[in-house]
């Protein structure tokens, strides 16, 4: 038998192996499992409540046809005196033991699938957050509690679902993009009347990927460069709204000219700048259409190109 030591710190530092390994055995107790004493414990969702090992139990894990056994150890250590550190703390690590023959599969394949598994687990549980730019080129963030899922979005099964298989498809491509040497984003143009749908869409596309949401008022924006800084201020894994991209230019055009008719040359001048906007917010994603117009069905179109 061989045993992996993954203590709770690493010198001052909290190990993220150990918080991985912690999150996804939570995952795999279970009501069958024979352990006598369990710890429950809740976060900011007092609501969830999350059960994990308890110091000295132990728990079997099957991967990939080889058995990995758990356990919990504590242990005290006394401070140092000289650091100010008199008192005894609590060391907890987990141990994992298997046969030897197994020892290459549970440092290069087993670890990583726990890592890979509890980030998933983190992703998934996440709160989402959506940004607005109210100063120039800042986003502002508030809590996202949109209520709308796919489940209980208003539209054509089929259609519906393949929007959720595309987008399912997007998620696992992420190494085919960086193989082909292509930007990881996907695009949708959403179009329609007010009440059809459309930030229901997005809001359940957003619970659906756990992706953030950065909704960009073009209003706000006052320069090309404003706009790249909002740009590459986005987190990864998250989604940009470009609202009313169709005449919010066209409404900052008719302002500046009510406003300043007698510099005609500036006038000109900002057109070209606002034009470039909307070039560049309608070229920076792959954008695809989703059609509901006057109570028609939701119709998925091919690839549209950029604006003009």
């Amino acid at each position: 038998q061989h045993t992996i030591v993954i203590e709770e710190t690493e010198g001052w530092s909290s190990n993220r192996v150990y918080n991985a390994v912690k999150a996804y055995l939570a995952t795999r107790i279970n009501a069958n499992i024979n352990m006598q004493r369990l710890r429950v414990s809740s976060g900011e969702d007092a609501e969830k409540m999350v059960v994990s090992m308890e110091a000295g139990e132990e728990m079997a894990d099957v991967y990939e046809g080889a058995e990995f056994k758990w356990c919990l150890v504590t242990r005290e250590v006394s401070g140092d005196p000289n650091n100010g550190g008199g008192g005894a703390r609590e060391i907890r690590s987990y141990e994992v033991s298997f046969n030897k023959r197994h020892k290459e599969k549970a440092l290069k394949e087993y670890l990583p699938f726990i890592v890979a598994t509890a980030k998933a687990i983190k992703d998934q549980e996440r709160s989402l957050s959506i940004y607005m730019n109210e100063r120039y080129d800042e986003w502002s963030p508030i809590g996202l509690q949109h209520p709308s899922t796919f489940d209980t979005l208003a539209m054509d099964h089929k259609q519906k679902q393949s929007i959720v298989d595309d987008l399912n498809r997007f998620i696992k491509r992420k190494d085919y993009y960086r193989r082909i040497g292509k930007a990881w984003k996907r695009g949708y143009l959403l179009y329609g009347p007010p009440g059809t749908g459309k930030s229901s869409l997005i809001a359940a596309i957003a619970n659906h990927l756990r992706f953030d949401i950065y909704d960009l008022e073009l209003t706000g924006v006052d320069s090309n460069s404003d706009l790249r800084r909002l740009l590459v201020g986005m987190t990864n894994r998250s989604i940009l709204v470009v609202e009313d991209i169709d005449c919010t230019i066209e409404l900052k055009q008719r302002e500046e000219e009510d406003e300043e008719q007698s510099k005609s040359s500036s006038t000109e001048k900002k057109k070209a700048e606002d034009k470039g906007h909307t070039v560049w917010a309608a070229q920076f994603c792959r954008w695809l259409v989703v059609d509901k117009w006057g109570g028609k069905d939701h119709h998925l179109h091919d690839q549209l190109q950029g604006a003009s």
